[in-house]
């Protein structure tokens, strides 16, 4: 394991029963509060940002903001929210998908991106991948490319990555710690 998995991981808070019973919810707010956790955590994402050519990064509604943005900043590049439907003002793109417990649809402003932009999609944990494969599919839809997908952790037993890697087409999927 290396210095930032041990120091990001000591930062990562276990809750048992949250938000239902039997599950294991990995608070991330400890790390966020640390400012060297927090600062290690957006250098390592934002060398991710700058290895794939990214042009601008896309942080998902709602940790993704939190982490993408700062991502953004350091790597010198743009960012775009992906929020929940009915929360851009103006014309959207939307996407829809399904959920373990129903259905769930997300927006982006199209104008913000281009052909010319290459993408990075930052987020703070991928689970199942939905969320992550329906901001792929807009992100493609609006015309831009795909630079890869970055997380904090992966939750490595619900197979999130086997459903995204061709979603993905190559681009990279990258997550500083697995669990």
């Amino acid at each position: 394991m290396t210095g930032i998995e041990e120091l990001l991981l000591s930062r990562i808070r276990d809750v048992a029963d949250y938000p239902e019973p039997g599950v294991m919810f990995k608070d991330i707010t400890p790390l966020l509060a640390d400012p060297a956790a927090f600062t290690a955590l957006t250098g390592a994402l934002a060398d991710i940002a700058t290895s794939t050519g990214a042009t601008k990064v896309v942080g998902l509604e709602a940790r993704g903001f939190i982490l993408g943005a700062p991502v953004a900043v350091r790597a010198g590049l743009g960012f775009i929210p992906v929020r929940k439907a009915g929360k851009l003002p103006g014309a959207t793109l939307s996407q829809a998908y399904d959920l373990e417990y129903g259905s769930a649809e997300i927006e982006v402003h199209a104008e913000d991106l281009s052909a010319d932009d290459r993408i990075l999609v930052v987020d703070d944990v991928l689970a199942t991948g939905g969320t992550a494969e329906a901001s792929i599919e807009l992100i493609r839809r609006a015309g831009a490319e795909v630079a890869g997908l970055a997380v904090l952790m992966e939750l490595g037993f619900l197979s999130g990555r086997a459903r995204l890697e061709p979603a993905l087409g190559g681009a990279p999927l990258e997550a500083l710690l697995v669990v």
